[in-house]
């Protein structure tokens, strides 16, 4: 079993690395994870996509 973890600001930039890490996947994936959060950094919002793929 192994894992996969991505982060970004961009939910475009995450979707892309996404389907492209399983385009090229060789194994059988068992698990994706998806979260999102946000913080406030002065008056901006900062926002972080991220996913885990569980996979063998």
């Amino acid at each position: 079993m192994k894992v996969k973890i991505f982060d970004f600001e961009d939910e475009k930039d995450l979707e892309s690395e996404v389907n492209s890490f399983l385009e090229d996947l060789d194994g059988e994936v068992m698990d994706i994870k998806y979260q999102v959060s946000v913080g406030i950094f002065s008056e901006e919002q900062v926002f972080c996509f991220s996913a885990m793929i569980v996979y063998y």
